[in-house]
C-alpha cells in the first residue's frame, strides 16, 4: 500500500496561501482594532500604538510577500523575525491575563498558545528554501531576464 506524501507541493502551497491570508487578515486587524493589541504591549516598551501599527504593517507585508515568488524567502525570514519580536507581547498577555476580543479569555488557553509561536516560526521557515522551485518562479525569472535584456539593449543603442 502506498503511503501519502505528507510534503506534497500542493499541500505546501495551500498552507503557504493559508498562512499568507492569515497574516494579512491579522495585520489588518492591527489597524482596525489597535487598542486590542496595544493592551498587550509590555509596559516597558514605549509607543504601544505605534508598535501595533508597525507590527500590523509587517504582518500584511509578510503575508503579501509569501505569495510572490522570489520575494517569499525574504518575506518568510521577515515573518520569523516578526514572530520573535511580538513574543514578549504574548508573554505579557499571558502573565497579566489580558483579554483580547476574539481570543478566548482563559488563562490555560493563553499558556497553551505560547508554544504555538514556535509552530509559526517553523511554518514560516518552511518557505525559506528554494525560491526558484516555487510556483510561478520560472515565469518571474523569465520575465525579469527579458526585462533586463531589453534594458541592456536600450542602453547599448
Amino acid at each position: 500500500m502506498n503511503q501519502p506524501n505528507h510534503n506534497s507541493p500542493w499541500q505546501k502551497e495551500f498552507l503557504r496561501v493559508f498562512l499568507a491570508i492569515s497574516m494579512i487578515v491579522v495585520g489588518i486587524t492591527h489597524f482596525v482594532r489597535p487598542e486590542q493589541y496595544a493592551r498587550i504591549v509590555p509596559p516597558q516598551l514605549p509607543y504601544p500604538f505605534e508598535l501595533v501599527y508597525i507590527s500590523g504593517f509587517f504582518e500584511i507585508l509578510g503575508g503579501i510577500g509569501l505569495l510572490i515568488p522570489l520575494v517569499s524567502v525574504a518575506a518568510a525570514w521577515g515573518l520569523i523575525a516578526l514572530f520573535i519580536a511580538v513574543f514578549p507581547a504574548n508573554i505579557n498577555m499571558t502573565l497579566n491575563n489580558i483579554q483580547i476580543d476574539g481570543i478566548p479569555h482563559n488563562q490555560a488557553f493563553y499558556w497553551a498558545r505560547l508554544p504555538f509561536q514556535a509552530v509559526l516560526i517553523a511554518w514560516a521557515w518552511w518557505y525559506t528554501k528554494k525560491p526558484e522551485q516555487q510556483p510561478g518562479a520560472k515565469q518571474v525569472i523569465k520575465q525579469t531576464g527579458t526585462l533586463i535584456s531589453e534594458v541592456a539593449a536600450t542602453k547599448d543603442s
